[in-house]
């Protein structure tokens, strides 16, 4: 069955249900309620097309969860948009209303409603039919079917015993067919209701032609609170007799035996639990060919309609309705007394019971039987389960023994462990649902929790060995930590030595640049200076090659100055040869000195570089020194904390 399709009937779950069972306990129907799971908890819907609106549900749950529709509503909108309705009155509203009867019906009556007919004139044509139905037919056993709660179990559950219900319409059928056909009046009919399941009996496909409303009283009365119903008055049209009666429990055999004496049987039936077990028994009682009764006047509820299902809770809390149509019975029997000579009254008592029916055929001479049958649909929605399905779910329940099998504590709302077993096979509930199965599974749990405490203890030796190993562990990190932040600090002053020693040895090397800078400045200076001994040499071997010109000519004269001035000559030709090599030696070394210098200049920015980088070491270290000292610091804390947990 589809969610999409549950809840959609005119009984139904609201948004109040806690999942409780009770209405699973109280439903005659096995295959109308679905124990579910909705966001998270346990809800139950109700399958519409089993449920045969029996509203013991309703009755039941103390949580209000249970409600029911009708059309109370629709039947407001279409007298304020103006429709021709007339109004059909259960007699079961005088009864439960008595003071406010006149006024609520000419409030209606002042809303647009046509016609008032009570539908205790139809009950009256009911019991005619009946017994017109039975004489002529040797009818014996017949169910009453003015219940369509009744009548929807045994289409749905029972369909032995469909040949058994008296083809004769209900009182409301009965009144609405006598409006339309014989009264001829053409207004669309509501029902006046105690009852949530004469909505289905009203949808019958040869039905909707006559009723198109069931306005419950419990929701009109809804309706009604606040108005003020003063000013209004209004009665029903037609004269009735003892059908006024037919709410009350054994209404109906209270008709019958007026007509036909006590001696017949008419076996009387209320209540859910009651009928519904009756009508069981019954079908194996007319199968075996036992003596049956007369009729079965069989009604759903324990109280009969006067509190029905759609009469408003608190009415079933006073004796008052009962009160009430006893007085409507009397009223009838003394009014038609007053009319009628004692001769000519069906319902006087000093005449013979077939003198009272010839009466009350009498009375409805002019009605044909034909009219007011009916005909009922096989609807057979019994559900077989098999063993094999019975077995799965008593598996599911963890119910394994015999014993188990036969707790029948209905926690769950069935009667006993197979009903649970075949609606857990059906998927109409669930395994969760079962005491015994929780019970069980918390069992189980209760095992699981012993063993995993076991388990825990074990644990918890083995986790106090392994903390006194962490703990060993930290003291053994704590110890490292200690010589890894000593042996940081070493480091830290390392570097910083050695940055001093790296610093100093780049002021070196800036003595270094400044004194090669000045070797070849002194080295480019000597250059110059060769350039004037070279001046100097030339202009003295140019003298000295004047003065030999001058000696030669002198003669002896000369003969000596001319040596001089040959000395002279070779020593300027001397001077000439050694500034050159050293001009050659010297454009040998500039370049060397120059490469020099470009060395030292690269050799002072790598020792920079080794400065800043020696620098950064003892910065780093030194900052290691301080994280260790923080790491130590924790590591020590952690060691006491652990300590605390194994302690």
């Amino acid at each position: 069955m589809e969610i999409g399709k549950l809840n959609t009937g005119l009984v139904y779950t609201n948004e109040k249900c806690i999942g409780c069972n009770h209405c699973i306990s109280v439903c005659p129907v096995f295959e109308a309620n679905y124990s579910l799971v909705q966001d998270g908890k346990d809800f139950i819907y109700v399958n519409g097309e089993t449920c045969i609106h029996c509203g013991a549900c309703i009755d039941a749950c103390h949580h209000h969860a249970r409600d029911f529709r009708d059309d109370t509503e629709q039947f407001f909108e279409d007298l304020k948009r103006g429709e021709s309705i007339s109004l059909l009155v259960a007699p079961a509203f005088i009864a439960n209303y008595g003071k406010q009867y006149a006024k609520i019906l000419g409030y209606l009556k002042s809303l647009g409603v046509k016609h008032i007919i009570s539908v205790s004139f139809g009950a009256d044509i009911t019991t005619w039919g009946y017994l017109n139905y039975i004489t002529r037919n040797d009818f014996t056993g017949g169910i009453s079917q003015p219940c369509p709660a009744i009548v929807n179990y045994i289409e749905k559950f029972v369909p032995e015993l469909i040949p058994k219900i008296v083809p004769v319409h209900s009182p409301m059928m009965c009144a609405a067919i006598y409006v339309k056909k014989y009264m001829k009046i053409t207004d669309k009919l509501a029902f006046l209701s105690p009852c949530i399941a004469k909505k289905s009996e009203i949808m019958r496909p040869n039905n909707r032609q006559y009723v198109s409303y069931n306005v419950t009283f419990d929701h009109l009365m809804d309706v009604l609170k606040g108005v003020n119903l003063s000013s209004y008055e209004a009665v029903d049209e037609l004269e009735y007799g003892l059908g006024s009666v037919y709410p009350q429990p054994g209404g109906l055999k209270e008709n019958i035996e007026h007509f036909l004496g006590k001696n017949v049987l008419v076996r009387q039936i209320e209540g859910e639990k009651h009928a519904y077990q009756f009508l069981k028994e019954y079908v194996k009682r007319v199968k075996s060919g036992k003596q049956l009764p007369f009729m079965v006047d069989a009604l759903n509820c324990g109280n009969g309609c006067l509190h029905g299902t759609g009469v408003e809770p608190e009415t079933s809390e006073s004796d008052d309705t009962l009160f009430e149509i006893n007085n409507q019975r009397n009223k009838a029997k003394s009014n038609k007394q007053d009319r009628r000579k004692e001769k000519n009254n069906p319902w006087g008592k000093s005449i013979s019971y077939e003198k009272r029916l010839a009466n009350f055929n009498a009375q409805f001479a002019e009605l044909k039987l034909e009219d007011f049958m009916c005909s009922y649909q096989n609807q057979n929605m019994q559900t077989s389960v098999s063993e094999q399905q019975i077995e799965s779910g008593f598996e599911q329940m963890k119910k394994d023994t015999l014993e188990k099998r036969q707790i029948d504590c209905c926690a769950c709302g069935y009667e006993s462990c197979k009903q649970m077993a075949e609606a857990i096979a059906l998927g109409l509930n669930r395994k969760e649902n079962c005491m015994h199965h929780e019970k069980t599974v918390l069992r189980e749990e209760q095992e699981r929790m012993k063993e995993i405490a076991e388990e825990l203890k074990e644990a918890q030796k083995r986790k106090q060995a392994l903390y006194e190993e962490v703990i060993s562990d930290f003291q053994k990190i704590r110890i490292s930590m200690g010589e890894l932040a000593d042996g940081n600090q070493s480091s830290a002053e390392d570097s910083t030595r050695i940055a001093q020693a790296v610093g100093g040895m780049s002021g070196f090397t800036e003595m270094l640049r400044d004194s090669m800078k000045q070797v070849i400045d002194a080295v480019q200076g000597y250059d110059v200076m060769n350039e004037d001994i070279i001046r100097i040499s030339n202009q003295t071997g140019m003298l000295a090659l004047n003065a030999g010109i001058e000696a030669a000519r002198s003669g002896e004269a000369g003969r000596g100055f001319a040596v001089i001035a040959s000395r002279v000559r070779d020593l300027s030709e001397q001077t000439k040869e050694a500034v050159t090599t050293g001009k050659e030696q010297s454009a040998i070394l500039i370049p060397a000195i120059e490469k020099l210098n470009d060395e030292t200049i690269q050799f002072v920015e790598n020792i920079a570089k080794i400065n800043e980088g020696t620098s950064a070491l003892a910065s780093s270290s030194e900052q290691i020194a301080a994280q260790t000292a923080m790491v130590d610091e924790i590591m020590n804390r952690l060691a006491d904390k652990m300590k605390e947990v194994v302690d």
